[in-house]
């Protein structure tokens, strides 16, 4: 090893897999090479003569019952029952939370730019806004937070351990993020926005100057397109957080899954929206009426359009991965 370039040496790690008799020196070299090949590396060692290459690796990992002090120094972890077998547990519930926290994240920004832009550009052309206050916090304080943290305690993927390591130097939205986020957040847009106008054609205004007469001229029918946005921005949360739980596979695994806190999510976010809207006394707290069938018929259909484009984004990927593999 010591006779070999840096070159000559990166092309020997891509093919051996054990060396021996090799001195501290050597191991930092062969550390280094693994790490130019663009690898993760990881090094475990219990030795005074381990610390070079444990501080070199990208994680150095110390053995905590046999391992010696100048080697729990220079590690970044201490495995403290020495079994091999706890590191790939540690990876793989890293690679669990990682990937809860990027659902969560998408998922919370996905919602808030659907929030921000249906208010944005309903204001902009002059009409009144979709939302108001109350159903702005409403909707921060129950349909963003449960579905929020089911999404965080969603069970690690079982095939999380066949992908490859993460590059550390990529961002949290790398790999479609961004356009996973602002895509879905446009969607739920679109769904409030219908919601808000169809409350003004079913009463017989269907261009903007009609519906903006209507709605400045008769307050009741103002609240009840208010109550549409809402109801379908709440409903849509909760079915965006049923997609998001995996975005590369259909949402029936999501039941499959076992994940309990989801459940509870989606029933509680329901309950409580219906609850408000529908419920005497509450509902004048909140500037809500009662939908009529028809009403909740549309608003129903609209508040499922982000679960039905996961769907379709997923049955797409399927077919495009199967005529890859044919």
């Amino acid at each position: 090893i010591r006779d070999r370039s840096k070159d000559e040496l990166k092309d020997v790690c891509k093919n051996v897999r054990v060396f021996a008799r090799v001195s501290p020196e050597n191991k930092v070299m062969i550390v280094k090479a693994f790490q130019a090949l663009g690898n993760i590396c990881a090094m475990t060692g219990d030795g005074v003569n381990d610390a070079p290459s444990l501080k070199a690796a990208d994680i150095g990992i110390a053995m905590g019952i046999t391992g010696t002090d100048v080697a729990k120094g220079a590690a970044d972890m201490v495995l403290t029952d020495d079994n091999f077998a706890s590191i790939e547990k540690a990876v793989e519930e890293g690679r669990g939370i990682y990937s809860n926290i990027r659902k969560t994240v998408f998922f919370l920004l996905g919602s808030n730019i659907a929030e921000v832009f249906a208010m944005f550009l309903l204001i902009c052309i002059g009409l009144p806004a979709p939302l108001i206050a109350i159903h702005l916090l409403w909707v921060n304080l129950i349909t963003d937070s449960l579905p929020a943290i089911a999404l965080g305690m969603q069970p690690k993927d079982p095939n999380c351990m066949n992908e490859k390591p993460r590059n550390p130097k990529e961002g949290i939205f790398a790999h479609g993020g961004i356009g996973l986020t602002v895509g879905y957040g446009a969607v739920i847009t679109v769904a409030v926005l219908l919601a808000y106008f169809s409350c003004g054609w079913l009463n017989g205004a269907y261009s903007f100057a009609e519906i903006k007469s209507l709605y400045s001229a008769n307050p009741d029918i103002l609240h009840q397109a208010q109550t549409m946005a809402f109801t379908t921005l709440a409903f849509c949360e909760l079915f965006h957080m049923v997609g998001m739980s995996n975005v590369k596979r259909s949402f029936v695994h999501v039941f499959k899954d076992k994940n309990l806190m989801m459940l509870v999510a989606f029933v509680a976010g329901i309950v409580l929206q219906l609850f408000v809207v529908e419920t005497p006394g509450v509902s004048a707290v909140f500037s809500t009426f009662n939908l009529s069938g028809i009403e909740w018929l549309i608003t129903a259909c609209l508040s499922i359009l982000p679960l039905l484009i996961h769907e379709l984004i997923v049955f797409i990927t399927w077919i495009k991965n199967k005529r890859s593999t044919d």
